[in-house]
Parts: structure tokens; C-alpha cells; sequence
């Protein structure tokens, strides 16, 4: 079954959240833990990394879209110019937002895309309002306003990482609005993204392979089949984000991906050592507030309509 088109009619109010929240949360939690299966492949150099994850994701891609008999679908988004021109964009952006978080992982800035991602549902909200009309209750203007001090006082203190924050929470922002809007299901939209950067990606693996150190696939099992584990990991929350974000309301999906960061938060803390600081704990606490507010505002209005 492919996702609604956005012509399609309107469901009640807590339709598109119940639709959306299960891919929603699937999609956060891969990226959450994704910071331990970058730590298996840490060797590998991020661009090189990268490459491989789009070499990997669109055969993947395409088997899903043959057992799903998504071809003619596929064909329509293809022979669409507006459509081609949309998904280039969103292309462009997840393959900045995939190397930026990649190499700030492997050179220990976990905090850093931590931040970037608890950054990235203010700026879904402001896009979600500015751009989709989307409008914001008093109680959820309120979770954003202590969500937004809450990432003031991370960043103070992270001025020089600054710039992977602000990368990351940007691109990801811009890339989730682009894909809301185009009229593409999720699973051929990230298969002719995919195939729009293959060749990017194929002449970053060739230059690896003739270069002195070597392609750092197929020197051995282990890490070839990582390697290739990338497009699992890659296309499945990929999919779950787009299936969730033409189905749920931008604003709402911008604050369930506070878990994501959240996991991310707590794997720097304890698996990757990184010291805690008085100011990151206080904005760590006053996040949670936020999404307690912003949750529990969304539980009233749907005790209301129900009532």
C-alpha cells in the first residue's frame, strides 16, 4: 500500500497522528542507536562511508519497489520534471546531512549532533508555520519557547561544533519540508534519490579503490558485510520518516524527534565518555519539560475531540 497522495481527503485530526506515529518513532529509534553501528565502520572514511551507503540503498530500494510492485509509480515520478527537480534538492540535502553526521561522529562530536538534533524540531515547527500554515496552540508555543532556551545554553557551550549543530538540524528541516510536498510515495522517492546520487557515489568508491590505502571493501567479510548493512540501516528509517511526515502534521513530528538526540545524548554520556556539563544537563532537563508540555497539550486536544 503506498502513502496518501496530498490531494487525497483530509482524515479527523488524530487520524494522521495515529497513522504516522508507529514509522515516526521505528525511524527515531534506528537513528537514536545508529551512533553503535558507526563505531563498527569508524575505520572507514566518512565520504568513503557515504558512497557506500548510497551504492547499498538502491538495490535495496529496488527489490522493496518490485515486492511491492511499485514500478508504475516509480516510472510516473520519474517522467514528472517538478517531481525530478524536488527530489534533487532533497537529495542534495540528506547526503550533506548523512556526511556532516558521519564524520562528526567519528571524530567523538556526538554532543555536537546531539544538538543538531534536538535544533532540528524548532526549525520543523518554524517551518511547519511559516511555510505549511500549520498553527501552534498557547501551550505549544510555550514548549517551544523552553525548547529554544534549552538549545541556547547547549550551544554556548559548543561554539567551536557550532557548525555541525546548525548543519545538521538545517538540512534534516529542509529535507523532511521538501519531501512532505512532493507528490511521490516515500519508497520511490528515496529510490530516485538514490539513483540521482549514484553517480557522486560510485566515483567516490572507484577513487578509494585506486587510491594507495585501498577501498575498505572487500579487504575482509566482516567489514564488506557492514559495509553493505548500511543500506538497511540507510533506506528502512528513511522510509519510516517519509511515510511519517506526509501523514502527520510537521510540528508534531518535529517533537517526536526529540528521541532521537535524546538516545544520542545518553550514548555520548556512557559509551562514548563524554563529560556532562551543568549547562547540558539543565538544557537536557528543560527539553524533556518542552515535550512533556507539547505531549501533553496533544493528549488534551484529543480527549477533546473525542468528548
Amino acid at each position: 500500500m503506498t502513502d496518501p497522495a496530498p490531494s487525497s481527503p483530509s482524515p479527523p485530526a488524530s487520524a494522521p497522528i495515529a497513522s504516522g506515529l508507529a514509522p515516526a518513532l521505528g525511524a527515531y529509534l534506528i537513528w537514536g542507536f545508529l551512533p553503535l553501528y558507526l563505531l563498527l565502520v569508524q575505520s572507514v572514511p566518512a565520504i568513503e562511508f557515504v558512497g557506500w551507503r548510497i551504492i547499498w540503498t538502491l538495490p535495496l530500494c529496488l527489490v522493496i519497489i518490485a515486492m511491492r510492485r511499485q514500478f508504475p509509480e516509480l516510472r510516473a515520478a520519474l517522467t514528472s520534471p517538478r517531481t525530478l527537480l524536488a527530489l534533487t534538492a532533497s537529495a542534495v540535502l540528506i547526503a550533506i546531512n548523512w556526511f556532516v553526521y558521519i564524520w562528526a561522529i567519528m571524530a567523538g562530536e556526538v554532543f555536537a549532533t546531539s544538538i543538531g538534533y534536538y535544533l532540528n524540531p524548532l526549525l520543523n515547527v518554524l517551518l511547519g508555520t511559516l511555510v505549511l500554515g500549520e498553527k501552534l496552540s498557547k501551550r505549544q508555543w510555550l514548549a517551544v519557547a523552553i525548547a529554544g532556551v534549552a538549545v541556547t545554553l547547549l550551544a554556548a557551550g559548543a561554539v567551536t561544533s557550532l557548525w555541525i549543530s546548525l548543519t545538521l538540524g538545517f538540512s534534516f528541516a529542509l529535507y523532511g519540508l521538501v519531501r512532505k510536498q512532493v507528490a511521490v510515495g516515500s519508497l520511490p522517492g528515496l529510490t530516485i534519490e538514490s539513483a540521482i546520487l549514484m553517480p557522486v557515489a560510485g566515483s567516490i568508491a572507484a577513487w578509494y579503490a585506486v587510491s594507495p590505502q585501498g577501498s575498505a571493501f572487500g579487504q575482509d567479510w566482516w567489514m564488506s558485510g557492514l559495509i553493505v548493512f548500511s543500506g538497511v540501516v540507510t533506506a528502512v528509517p528513511l522510509l519510516m520518516f517519509a511515510i511519517a511526515a506526509r501523514r502527520m502534521d510537521y510540528s508534531t513530528l518535529g517533537f517526536i524527534q526529540y528521541l532521537s538526540p535524546t538516545i544520542v545524548f545518553f550514548l555520548g554520556l556512557f559509551v562514548f565518555h563524554q563529560p556532562l556539563a551543568p549547562a547540558k544537563l539543565a538544557s537536557f532537563v528543560l527539553i524533556w519539560v518542552a515535550v512533556a508540555i507539547f505531549v501533553w497539550d496533544l493528549w488534551a486536544k484529543r480527549r477533546a475531540v473525542t468528548a
